[in-house]
């Protein structure tokens, strides 16, 4: 009995099955059952299972954060870490450090960021898709010339549009040199003068799909010069050439159904365009025949002299009357023109009465002011000999001569004595 181990306790057992469990790293690839992923959990659970057998996963919140993974039941992920005991409920649960999608899940994770790339260039802005040709004459196919896809676009455009010119640019739609393949035809259907191209191909595995999600085949699209119309044939799924074209559609025949309109529909919608041309123009010409009818029953369609016959008469009235009114104006002028004749006679005595007046008045005063009129009243004026009016007779000496101007005539005079005003001496 001394041999035998030593009896551990629960918490000793459960503590080293941690201890040897988490020192042995391991990688899993398993499909995801389950997802928990709450807010305000350090932590987010999932489970793991492969058909036969169930584990529990989780993986710390930061580290689930940084390894950009989305959850999703039934998708197939690869996870590394250890196993782990939780001592308090004796579960066993698997703590995974690295996470990423493996399979098809890693393929659609490189999709998805390319996609979000281009959608931040903005190739998929609804406003730089353009519109459809309503009724081309050149449509270039760009396909798989051995696929279901080249026969079912020929088939409807032969059923529907048979007056279009379908052009083929055969193609390699999967494998490994179908990228380059499928850009090189979109780039020959681009320079071949279409009005249109369809990219097309017929069903097939996610996989098999790939080269359509390719970054190169989507610009090939961007730059084509005419617009494109995706029909691939993968229903559940939209790959980046269709998010990118101008039109997407579910499968080949629905892309040429997209492209060519169907002469029956043509045909109807031309029909029901002559329905309404005829009925307008049936219209327009009741509409005229009306017009005529109220035109012709007025009087002057009836009698062509009813348009002047006012006028006429109007004027024979006034011929009637001019002969009367001629003498009488006349008259009546002449008598005014005699009147305005005496008016003007007296208004012109009366102008000149008044400016007699006015010039009589103004010679009076003229005569006062003037010096000969001072002379005439006994006043007389001395000039010097220079000419200059003598105005005191401090600029005067004794034998000076000056010429005395009278009322009527002059004297000259010598000057015997001169008195000055201001100091009243003689010299």
């Amino acid at each position: 009995m001394s041999d035998a181990p030593r009896a551990l306790t629960v918490t000793e057992a459960m503590g080293w099955a941690k201890r040897t469990l988490e020192g042995a790293p391991l990688r899993v690839i398993g499909e995801v059952s389950e997802a928990t992923d709450r807010s305000g959990y350090k932590a987010v659970y999932f489970t793991l299972c492969d058909g036969s057998s169930v584990m529990s996963c989780l993986m710390w919140r930061d580290v689930f954060g940084a390894s950009g993974v989305s959850l999703r039941e039934g998708m197939l992920v690869e996870v590394t870490g250890t196993l782990t005991v939780y001592a308090p409920k004796g579960r066993m649960q698997f703590q995974v450090r690295t996470l990423q999608a493996a399979g098809e899940g890693a393929l659609r994770m490189q999709v998805a960021a390319l996609a979000r790339r281009l959608e931040a260039e903005g190739l998929m802005r609804i406003e730089r898709r353009r519109p459809l040709p309503e009724f081309p004459d050149r449509i270039a196919l760009v396909t798989s010339p051995r696929g279901k896809a080249v026969h079912d676009v020929i088939r409807t455009l032969r059923r529907r549009y048979p007056i279009a010119e379908l052009l083929i640019a055969g193609v390699a739609v999967e494998g490994a040199g179908a990228v380059g393949s499928i850009v090189d035809g979109l780039r020959a259907a681009g320079a071949s003068r279409a009005d249109v191209v369809i990219l097309a191909r017929g069903g097939g595995s996610y996989e098999d799909l790939m080269p359509f999600n390719d970054e190169a085949v989507a610009r090939a699209v961007v730059a084509c010069p005419v617009p494109v119309v995706t029909g691939i044939g993968h229903e559940p799924d939209t790959s980046i050439a269709d998010m990118v074209a101008d039109l997407r559609a579910s499968t080949p025949t629905a892309a040429a159904e997209a492209v060519a309109p169907s002469a029956d529909e043509v045909g109807g919608r031309l029909e029901a365009q002559r329905r309404l041309l005829a009925r307008a123009l049936s219209g327009s010409v009741r509409a005229a025949e009306r017009r005529v009818a109220v035109l012709r029953s007025h009087a002057v369609f009836r009698d062509p002299k009813a348009l002047t016959a006012t006028a006429a008469q109007r004027l024979d009235v006034a011929a009637s009357g001019l002969p009367r009114a001629l003498p009488g104006r006349l008259s009546r002028d002449r008598v005014r023109l005699d009147a305005a004749a005496v008016r003007l006679t007296g208004s012109a005595s009366r102008s000149l009465e008044r400016f007699g007046a006015e010039l009589r008045l103004a010679a009076s005063r003229l005569e006062d002011l003037s010096p000969l009129g001072i002379l005439a009243r006994g006043y007389a004026v001395c000039y010097a000999e220079d000419g200059a009016v003598v105005r005191s007779s401090n600029t005067l000496d004794p034998g000076d001569r000056v010429l005395v101007r009278l009322h009527r005539g002059a004297a000259g005079c010598l000057v015997e004595s001169v008195r000055n005003e201001g100091n009243g001496t003689d010299a």
